[in-house]
């Protein structure tokens, strides 16, 4: 009897590490986020795909890896925009490609394709108007179907993937980190790795963003949570690592010091998630 509960303490203590953990490296590198031209470059091209969900054809982004070969399978990881995106954002303020191509000439990075979707799952998908009015907030829950029907069936068509739930990643920041936490978590079948930084208040709680934990403890590889202690957002991801430690779900968690809700801080975290994941 006393060796099972000294077995199951230090079981008990090894999850708790886990969840707490914090990476040694909390700050990028100056200029992972700067072009370098003796670099290879990857390829972005923008892509329509037909979307049973929305009932019109929807844009999306694609980012493949320098020296791509068609012939190769790759994983394919989903990166998810905020609130007030598009398919564009990453793009157009995050410099997920330069910050790719840098991580591949350095060989710090497994070669991996990524898509760059519209999250926001309603005809008129642009970030105009009313973006926290209930219909745009709802189509953000709506893109769950549109990204597991739509979406990846037709990227998996039109690209050569590795099969299999590992080697298929979402992550995202803010409005995206709350869907990546519900969409991954809730979907544990179709999701090994997933990153949410600085999660928006879309983020699920409780056990509706954990239906099936045994599911989610086999198949997860990575769960890497993050935020920016200045961040006004702070406790929707201190919640989550909360309710995911006391589920015993191994997670990354970083918090990290004098960052915001903004880009400089997105940046960093897929700087060091892009490492991670697929390994």
């Amino acid at each position: 009897m006393e060796a099972l509960k000294t077995t199951a303490l230090i079981l008990s203590l090894a999850i708790s590490n886990l969840a707490f953990a914090q990476s040694d490296q909390l700050i990028a590198p100056d200029g992972f986020d700067k072009s370098n031209s003796s670099n290879p470059k990857g390829v972005v091209k923008e892509l329509v795909y037909p979307s049973k969900t929305v009932g019109v054809d929807r844009k999306a982004n694609i980012y493949l890896p320098p020296n791509y070969d068609p012939n190769q399978a790759y994983p394919v990881l989903y990166l998810l925009h905020g609130i007030g995106g598009d398919e564009r954002e990453w793009l157009d303020q995050g410099t997920p490609d330069v910050i790719l191509d840098n991580l591949y000439a350095e060989a710090k990075v497994q070669p991996m394709i990524v898509v760059l979707p519209n999250g926001r799952a309603m005809k008129n998908d642009r970030a105009e108007g009313d973006i926290f009015g209930a219909e745009p907030v709802k189509a953000f829950a709506t893109f769950e179907e549109d990204l597991l029907k739509n979406l990846i069936p037709f990227i998996e068509r039109n690209y050569k993937v590795k099969p299999g739930v590992e080697n298929r990643a979402v992550a995202g920041l803010s409005m995206g980190g709350g869907q990546s936490m519900n969409f991954g978590l809730g979907n544990p079948e179709h999701f090994a790795w997933v990153g949410s930084f600085s999660p928006a208040p879309n983020t699920k709680r409780g056990e509706a963003l954990l239906p099936r934990p045994y599911v989610t403890k086999s198949n997860l590889k990575l769960l890497f949570l993050s935020c920016g202690d200045k961040d006004n957002l702070m406790n929707v991801t201190t919640g989550a690592h909360e309710f995911l430690t006391e589920k015993g779900i191994p997670h990354t968690y970083r918090i990290l010091p004098d960052h915001y809700h903004d880009f400089k801080y997105w940046k960093n975290e897929l700087y060091f998630f892009a490492q991670l994941v697929f390994k």
